[in-house]
């Protein structure tokens, strides 16, 4: 436990460690050495062990090496000895140790007699009780004390232990050599989170992620570099500064060991903390005239620094090194440093241009353009957080109040598009307006219509304000402009979301009006916004685009991309690269990206079995989506969650997640959000057998026969609709449905709309022969088993059309499928509903029960329809038998069930999972 009380988090292992070390002290001795970095927890160790041994019945004598009275000789022995009664009185009675630290007066004793004394004491001390020494940093030892200590660590007795701690290269009197080592490192992530957590707990995620990684572990950083955060810091209604504040104690414990360097090794140390990438060839160029690469030894000695071997880069041991060198260093000395950086990367434009920002004080266009292209850059490549940075920076530097107006505004919609904050928008637009009250430009508009869609779903304003300003700009439009590109980009997922032909001939018309359209762009109007109108050059193009996209780093391009393949199936191809945007989320830096692939690749999970998975994926997505305020991106990751609850039977949360969706969807008129809501409600339906309701919801998506205009969640849900109508009788309805798809080309778009169509089709035969012809057909398309729930879908109606033939053998091979995939994925429904059929078709199933009744398939289906209240009359001219033979099998079956009669029959069955009940 530490002085408060409070225990330590994330060192259980430690805590064993020591613990054992100081347990075994009665017993025998023997000496540790602890050694971490400044700030790691070392003390607190150390006192939690004080605390376990005193109340065990140890002695425990202690002291702390202090650095600033290093000097003075045995002042570490007196305290030690001294800090127990006991040992006061036995160095009072001791001469050579009472003259040698200053109790009373005498000739001044030998080295080796004090050293001997010492011993002595300890000795008779520990004979008395066993007796643990426990020294803290040993590094500031004064020298005859760390000399008497070092010899006594060697020189023992039973009954007594000596624990120290120290720093890792800091260099002192005491000789630790051959003692055991015990090296204390940082905290893991989970308890540095948990530390965090609970010590403050209204620190804000995305604010706690970024502190654990400053932090790196260290559990001092944890606790002190919140407190030097304001309250709206620490909320995250403020930007955190790019380079954290340190408290006092932070300073003092991480710069002790820089102030003691030499002049041109500190002036170093700056230099390689404002390059940071560890250049040695940079620092070399830059350092030139002042000094040279050879006075990094010191630091190197002092551990403060390393060289990687490999790469031949310099790396500080700790970030909060790199902050306490800048930290001790004046404004104009960084400055200094920025500039001699800027020309030491004259050769690459963005450092450069980093450096001149940092080193300018007056405002400046010149730089301040240069600043933009970098954030432009950034924005590409999805550094989102780099890119913000360079563009508030750039509108400082800025002279023109308009410019610096566009400039901030800009920092906003990058800020929304990638690092997710979309909580900064408001301010820096105000911000914008104050520096330029009359300023209209495309980029505030782009950064509002982003604020306005994705927190309060205004999805009309937002069309009317981007369309607006989009028109204001000179004819043709350049969208070679990076933020008219991403005011087109919006302005889509705007319409996809309105989902309302007249918003997309407002879209189109401004497209039209362009030059130099993106091609990404293109095949996001063509491919996404209305897929079953697109040509099958789109289809090539995109499947191009797709195989040139394998280690990309352009974020914003890896989600227009992969959006534009959603409804045709080719997500799977952009699997590597959505997962890697999909990790910017856990690293805290590009969470809006994070959020639309987590969503993108569910959506192909969902299609492509990965349900487990899928969960997780989602919940990731969805905790980003309520951290940064993103209710419509939501909508895609509870849709995908509605829909494998609906299958897996969870109807209560599937339709919950339906209802919400419905709710927020209706007063914004974003009719894409209800079309998830209707397939929701769709697989619900189809899930408990409810074939009307689920052929009802699923016209809301698309009028069977048609594919409506720029509804392309219907290409998600052609299945599901034909499977609807066919079951309600209307063959008619489902055989116009694959028609029109037909006639869309869809069948050629990718293998699973052509599998699912030719399952449709033969769904809707009127004949067995041909129904389990084309169903097999359908089974049998190259890959089917990749969309294991509509391959499954499809066996389960083969079998259902084989048994109806007669056809048992192959129906129960068909059957049997079904059921085996339905039960691996989790969809409880539809594996009772192949199991009955197997049943009927005269397999036996396995009762999921605890028990596994004999009863033949017969017997099962005969108890069934005996349980709901059919006479043996009817169920024998049901089931085509006589009502003798199933007088027959009720006298057999009842024993089986522990019945005696009808009335019982169905509590017993009841009993079993795995039983259906007509």
């Amino acid at each position: 436990m530490t002085g408060d009380q409070q225990p330590l988090v994330g060192r259980e292992t430690d805590l064993a460690r020591l613990g054992e070390f100081a347990a075994a002290v009665p017993d025998r001795d023997g000496s540790m050495l602890l050694v971490g970095e400044p700030g790691v927890g070392k003390s607190a160790l150390l006192a939690a062990v004080t605390g376990a041994a005193e109340a065990s019945g140890i002695r425990v004598l202690s002291t702390v090496g202090v650095q600033y009275r290093a000097q003075v000789g045995y002042s570490a022995v007196q305290r030690l000895l001294t800090s127990q009664p006991e040992g006061r009185a036995a160095v009072t009675a001791t001469p050579v140790l009472a003259v040698a630290l200053g109790l009373c007066r005498g000739t001044t004793p030998g080295h080796d007699a004090v050293t001997d004394a010492v011993v002595a004491l300890v000795a008779k001390l520990s004979a008395e009780v066993p007796t643990l020494l426990v020294l803290d940093d040993v590094q500031w030892l004064d020298r005859a004390s760390a000399d008497v200590l070092g010899q006594l660590a060697r020189r023992l007795s039973a009954g007594s232990g000596l624990l120290c701690a120290a720093r890792p290269g800091d260099e002192g009197f005491f000789d630790s050599t051959g003692l055991p080592v015990h090296e204390l490192g940082p905290l893991s992530d989970a308890a540095a989170e948990e530390l965090l957590t609970q010590r403050f707990p209204a620190l804000a995620p995305r604010v706690r992620r970024r502190l654990m990684a400053d932090a790196e572990g260290n559990p001092l950083a944890l606790l002190e570099l919140p407190a030097a955060l304001t309250d709206s810091q620490r909320g995250s209604s403020q930007a955190l500064p790019t380079r954290l504040p340190l408290t006092q104690r932070l300073e003092s414990a991480f710069a002790s060991r820089i102030n003691s360097l030499p002049a041109a090794t500190r002036h170093l140390l700056l230099v390689a903390a404002l390059e940071g990438s560890g250049n040695m060839q940079v620092l070399r160029r830059a350092v030139a005239g002042r000094c040279s690469l050879k006075h990094l030894a010191p630091a190197e000695r002092a551990r403060l620094v390393h060289v990687d071997d490999v790469t031949g880069r310099l790396a500080f041991r700790h970030s909060l090194m790199r902050s306490a060198v800048v930290e001790l260093s004046t404004s104009d000395q960084r400055r200094g440093v920025h500039r001699a950086l800027a020309e030491a990367w004259a050769a690459v434009p963005e450092q450069r241009a980093w450096h001149l920002a940092q080193a300018a004080v007056d405002p400046d266009e010149s730089i301040a353009a240069l600043l933009e292209e970098v954030a432009d850059l950034g924005f590409r490549r999805g550094d989102g957080v780099n890119a913000v940075a360079a563009l508030l920076r750039a509108a400082d530097l800025t002279p023109s109040a308009t410019e610096r107006a566009r400039r901030l505004a800009k920092a906003a919609y990058v800020g929304a598009h990638l690092t997710g904050a979309l909580h900064e928008v408001p301010r820096l637009l105000d911000t914008a307006h104050q520096v330029a009250p009359d300023a209209d430009s495309l980029a505030a508009a782009v950064a509002t219509a982003t604020y306005l869609m994705n927190s309060h779903g205004d999805i009309d304003t937002a069309y009317r304000l981007l369309t607006g300003a989009i028109a204001l700009l000179p004819e043709p439009y350049d969208a070679t402009d990076v933020t008219l590109r991403v005011a087109l980009s919006t302005l889509l997922i705007v319409c996809v979301h309105g989902g309302r032909p007249e918003m997309w001939a407002g879209y189109d018309a401004l497209l039209a009006a362009c030059v130099d359209v993106p091609p990404s762009l293109e095949m996001l109007r063509a491919t996404f916004a209305d897929p079953a109108r697109a040509k099958p050059s789109d289809w090539a193009r995109l499947d191009a685009t797709i195989a040139e996209m394998s280690g990309s780093p352009d974020l914003a391009r890896i989600i227009r991309v992969a959006t534009a393949g959603a409804f045709a199936d080719r997500l799977g191809a952009m699997e590597e690269p959505l997962r890697l945007a999909a990790r910017g989320g856990r690293t805290g830096e590009n969470n809006f990206p994070a959020i639309q692939a987590s969503f993108l690749w569910a959506s192909h999970a969902f299609s492509t079995g990965q349900w487990s998975e899928l969960r997780e994926i989602v919940g990731n997505g969805l905790r980003l989506c309520e951290e940064f305020d993103y209710p419509l991106r939501s909508w895609t990751g509870k849709w995908v969650l509605g829909c494998v609850s609906a299958l897996c039977g969870d109807y209560a949360l599937a339709t919950a997640y339906a209802d919400e969706m419905d709710r927020w969807a209706a007063p914004r008129r974003a009719l894409a959000v209800r079309r998830y809501a209707s397939h929701v409600r769709t697989l619900t339906a189809l899930s408990q057998s409810e074939f009307e309701k689920a052929y009802q919801h699923a016209n809301a998506i698309t009028p069977a026969g048609t594919f409506a205009p720029f509804a392309g969640h219907a290409l998600w849900a052609v299945l599901d609709l034909i499977e609807a109508a066919v079951r309600t009788g209307r063959r008619a309805e489902a055989l116009a449905h694959v028609a029109a798809a037909r006639e869309a080309g869809l069948h050629t778009v990718s293998p699973r709309l052509a599998m699912v169509l030719t399952a449709g089709e033969a769904m809707a035969a009127e004949d067995d022969d041909e129904a389990v012809a084309g169903l097999r057909a359908a089974a049998a398309v190259e890959g089917a088993e990749r969309w294991p729930f509509d391959l499954a879908r499809i066996q389960l109606h083969c079998g259902e059309r084989l048994r109806r033939g007669r056809a048992m053998v192959q129906a129960r091979d068909q059957l049997g499928a079904a059921a085996q995939t339905f039960d691996r994925l989790g969809a409880k429904p539809w594996t009772e509903r192949a199991n009955k059929e197997l049943r009927a078709g005269g397999r036996a199933v396995h009762i999921a029960a605890g028990e596994d009744v004999s009863l033949t398939p017969q017997q099962w289906e005969i108890a069934g329809l005996a349980a709901a209240g059919l006479t043996n009359k009817q169920i024998a001219s049901q089931l085509y038998l006589s009502p003798r033979t199933v007088s027959t099998h009720l006298y057999q079956l009842f024993p089986k069930l522990g019945v005696t009669s009808r009335a019982a029959l169905r509590d017993a069955l009841e009993r079993f999972e795995g039983f259906d009940r007509p």
